[in-house]
């Protein structure tokens, strides 16, 4: 079985016992008397709460589910030839001098991934500190994802429509006050219930937001975002906004039973989107005359024909960034069972989006930018996710990786604070200046300033950086000194299944003409 249902660390539950039955997940023997460990037993007492990897709003989750094939099916290759970019020269041809920045449209990246769509989850919204400002440091983009405006308590609005929302702008400011020469920049995205509370308009017209983003969905989930709410009083502010929340809060039966205690927490949603050619060509015309100088789309792991439809809207809005975003990844917040058992996995995908893109530019089409998410953590993952989908795939997009530098950026950084700085650290020194590696760059930059930068971020700076320079070091193996020069030769298939999948030659085919010339001449 690639999967193990009913018991997972995601939802706090397990088994009572070792052995297991690989489909359902149930203990060989189910023991009349036992209080019920696994989901099931749990379930039994509170229902839908353990569909959601909990506690929520202190973790981010990824699915468990071992697929047929994934990317550690491919090697990268490498030479001992030439050198693509530079001179083929040893004093010349080293790994700091691979050139890993990129542009997007009239945005300059000085790295080819970012972090996408930290939306209204509480976790997104406790660490955006740490991942918006260490985005600006770096110099790379960060989006803000789906119904921030929509659950903002402060948030004011007239006639249905947002005007003004402190979260929101808290965001943008954090990035943008810490952006340098221009480099990277800050994305805000749309659901169904922004679309209707006019979130990009504001955002264009009040914050100066200038790239925008429409989403179809992401790979976690295939239906709309959630959220918990602790009170019953946020929970009716949120319905009467227009979101979906369960259970009732205008229930009689079940404001009593919260008065109790036996509700702790409320479920928000949102609706699904229902995409469609002319639809999006529209929004992305409105969109442009209200003055956004950038639009993506981001859509989610759904079946071939749906991101057949996402490149076709992306290359007839003639938009800047496609975001494809592949099963397997992570969230905030999304149905535990459906993270695992949805949609189609990242290297599934990918191999479709080359694919069809592929199929665009022989008809001579417009191919926009493409950006692939869906479980990219190093650098390894960020060179065979280029790689895959060249010369189409520019950009790797990534979500729970970025956060956890953040969360533990702020969480070293308090216990510094606190003095009680972890024995593993120690061996640096007691202060941050001395603990975190990131400090002896920015220093140099922002001098005494760098005492302004929140430790979140400085993880985030710290692990960017650590991607960058392993990233250079695969690049300078494969000799390939800039980022436009990275193709789909300098991939190895260790697997035929995973030949038959990608398109790309099994490691025992691979060169085998060249290498005959060879030997033969």
């Amino acid at each position: 079985s690639f999967s193990r249902p009913n018991a997972s660390d995601a939802t706090l539950t397990r088994l009572r016992e070792k052995d297991y039955s690989p489909f359902s997940g149930m203990c060989v023997t189910c023991l009349d008397g036992c209080p019920g460990y696994c989901e099931i037993g749990r379930s039994a007492i509170r229902g839908r709460e353990y569909i959601y990897p909990q506690p929520y709003g202190k973790i981010t989750a990824g699915s468990q589910k071992d697929y047929p094939v994934d990317f550690s099916h491919l090697n990268i290759s490498g030479t001992c030839v030439g050198a693509y970019g530079v001179d083929p020269d040893p004093d010349v041809a080293t790994f700091p001098k691979v050139n890993i920045e990129t542009k997007i449209g009239g945005i300059k990246l000085r790295a080819p991934w970012f972090t996408t769509g930290l939306g209204s989850t509480f976790i997104a919204r406790d660490n955006w500190e740490g991942v918006a400002i260490g985005s600006a440091l770096f110099g790379t983009m960060v989006g803000i994802g789906e119904n921030v405006c929509g659950v903002d308590p402060e948030a004011k609005f007239k006639n249905g429509y947002v005007i003004h929302s402190p979260e929101m702008e808290r965001r943008v400011k954090l990035f943008k006050q810490w952006q340098k020469d221009g480099y990277g920049e800050i994305i805000v995205q749309e659901n169904v219930e922004d679309s209707r509370l006019k979130v990009l308009e504001y955002v264009i017209d009040t914050l100066g937001v200038s790239f925008v983003e429409i989403k179809w969905g992401q790979g976690a989930k295939d239906i709309g975002g959630e959220i918990k709410l602790p009170a019953i009083e946020w929970a009716k502010t949120l319905k009467d906004r227009g979101y979906i929340v369960h259970p009732d809060p205008d229930d009689p039966v079940i404001q009593e039973i919260y008065r109790k205690g036996g509700i702790k927490e409320f479920e928000r949603h949102s609706r699904l989107g229902m995409a469609s050619l002319e639809g999006f060509l529209k929004r992305v015309q409105e969109l442009r005359s209200k003055g956004a100088k950038y639009i993506s789309l981001k859509t989610g792991a759904y079946r071939p024909r749906d991101l057949a439809l996402a490149l076709k809207c992306a290359s007839e809005g003639k938009i800047d960034l496609l975001i494809v975003d592949g099963a397997g990844g992570g969230t905030g917040m999304s149905p535990w069972r459906m993270m695992n058992e949805w949609g189609v996995p990242t290297l599934y995908l990918e191999s479709l989006v080359y694919k069809y893109a592929k199929i665009l530019k022989e008809k001579g089409k417009y191919v926009p930018p493409i950006a692939i998410a869906g479980g990219f953590v190093l650098e390894d993952h960020i060179f065979k996710g280029l790689a895959l989908g060249a010369p189409f795939v520019k950009l790797v997009a990534m979500g729970r990786s970025s956060l956890t530098a953040a969360m533990v950026g702020k969480t070293i950084g308090n216990l510094i604070k606190e003095g009680k700085t972890p024995q593993e650290y120690k061996k640096y020194g007691e202060d941050i200046q001395e603990i975190f590696s990131a400090v002896a760059d920015l220093e140099k930059v922002y001098g005494e300033d760098w005492k302004r930068i929140p430790t979140g971020a400085l993880g985030v700076y710290a692990y960017f950086d650590r991607l960058a320079t392993g990233l250079k070091q695969f690049m300078a193996g494969v000799r390939k000194f800039s980022l436009e020069y990275i193709d789909r030769s300098d991939l190895i298939c260790l697997t035929e299944e995973a030949a038959k999948v990608t398109g790309l030659p099994y490691v025992m085919d691979m060169d085998y003409e060249e290498s005959m010339k060879i030997l033969e001449s």
